[in-house]
């Protein structure tokens, strides 16, 4: 599998004319930590479940109701979704500067604690946010389970594509090496 830079898709989406610049706010420390690297990411966002309406393969909530993006777009499309969802982020939390920022061992650091990530997705808390319990629980738990199905499936290909990317620059060619995790 070669990664995919989705942030160049981006140049095809149509601006949204409340943010001519681009939705992208969010502050590197405040960064969630569920978040999974890769170019996108959320810091403090507000807590009112609009990411989900967007993107809902891309975007699950924190036990406090924020956003943070648990897979990376793979399709232009996606890229579309996420930056929709970005858009109705109140508090612009939404990053997609993330290369700047990550590093190879920032990577293999959020790789070796996936368990504690992967468990909390499994328990999924509900805080005082969840004004509609089965409603948001449904969609929650449907996140949650395609968080952990990423988790346990292709998301350590991507990383590995991912590490190559930020190490040389370009996506691995047909035939390199990637480097492990």
């Amino acid at each position: 599998m070669t990664y995919w830079d989705p942030t160049r898709a981006l140049a095809a989406v149509k601006p949204d004319p409340v943010f001519p610049e681009g939705p992208w706010g969010g502050r590197w420390e405040d960064r969630d930590r569920l978040n999974v690297p890769g170019p996108f990411w959320t810091g403090m966002t507000d807590t009112c479940l609009t990411g989900r309406l967007h993107a809902p393969d891309l975007v699950l909530y924190d036990d406090d109701g924020c956003e943070f993006v648990f897979r990376q777009p793979r399709t232009p499309a996606e890229v579309g979704d996420l930056y929709a969802a970005a858009c109705e982020e109140t508090l612009t939390g939404y990053g997609h500067d993330g290369d700047l920022h990550w590093t190879p061992d920032l990577v293999r650091e959020w790789w070796h604690e996936r368990a504690g990530v992967r468990e909390w997705a499994m328990g999924l808390g509900w805080g005082p946010w969840v004004t509609d319990p089965q409603e948001w629980r449904n969609d929650a738990a449907a996140g949650a389970r395609a968080y952990v199905a990423h988790i346990d499936g292709d998301l350590g290909g991507y990383l590995r594509g991912y590490l190559f990317r930020l190490r040389e620059g370009r996506p691995a060619r047909v035939g390199e090496a990637l480097p492990g995790l």
